[in-house]
């Protein structure tokens, strides 16, 4: 199976789900935000240089993911730590 991180800051409500291997950090090229209006919500792609989907930003995450996810991922404010 493979590795999938995510990361939650619930003071601003906001995960990170991370699809790349951790010891190597891909970088961002190209970021696209998915249109507001048609998911509810702000949600961005990000993807390498070779266009492999390396991450997916999602604001107001506590309503665009299960808890269960928020409750399993690592946060990053101090409520959680």
């Amino acid at each position: 199976m493979a590795d999938v991180r995510v990361t939650y800051d619930k003071s601003v409500n906001a995960a990170y789900v991370y699809f790349t291997d951790l010891q190597t950090r891909a970088k961002v090229s190209r970021m696209y935000p998915c249109d507001p209006a048609q998911v509810g919500g702000m949600i961005n792609l990000d993807f390498d240089e070779d266009g492999r989907l390396i991450g997916i930003e999602v604001l107001a995450a506590s309503s665009k993911l299960p808890s269960h996810l928020l409750d399993a991922a690592e946060r990053l404010d101090t409520e959680g730590s």
